[in-house]
């Protein structure tokens, strides 16, 4: 029983070098921002009949708001990250149906075009396989994803224009 008490404290040890801290007014932060910003998403959606709410939004929202400085976060990943995906998806859907196999291939082909368009961002991968279960046509790439990765982009530089030593983005190519 020792020996599994000194592997969890060396563990949190080492936690802590790898994993980011905040401080309250960070937390603090981040939570107006994606309250904000997914708020203004599903009122939008609500007023305008246009569906800008979806899932993977939420998860980008996480790293907009939740670590800016990440460089997944830049406004470059969320909007060519999430782009890319959603044509991935609908392409997918187009020639290959929405079978299981096909949900792992538009994830997979989402990644690697966000390695290879240097613009990577986790959430994308939620983007392809919602946009696959959804049975997506051409219009997903501009509702929701892209009207809705771009009021996400808006919401984080206002914040960062508004709150003094908020910082965002921190490059955009």
């Amino acid at each position: 029983m020792a020996w599994l008490l000194r592997l969890i404290r060396s563990q949190r040890r080492k936690g802590r070098e790898y994993q980011p801290s905040f401080l309250p007014a960070q937390v603090l932060l981040s939570w107006f921002g994606a309250l904000l910003a997914i708020t203004l998403l599903g009122l939008i959606s609500v007023t305008s009949h246009y569906p800008l709410v979806a899932a993977p939004l939420g998860a980008s929202s996480v790293l907009l708001f939740g670590h800016p400085e990440s460089p997944l976060a830049q406004p470059r990943n969320l909007l060519l990250g999430n782009g890319s995906a959603a044509i991935v998806s609908v392409a997918c859907v187009a020639w290959f149906g929405t079978a299981p196999w096909v949900m792992g291939l538009a994830v997979a082909l989402a990644i690697a075009a966000g390695q290879v368009l240097r613009c990577l961002h986790p959430p994308a991968g939620a983007v392809a396989l919602l946009g696959v279960l959804l049975h997506a046509g051409p219009g997903y790439v501009l509702m929701p994803v892209l009207a809705g990765s771009v009021l996400l982009l808006l919401v984080a530089l206002g914040m960062a224009w508004l709150v003094p030593g908020r910082s965002y983005p921190h490059h955009w190519i």
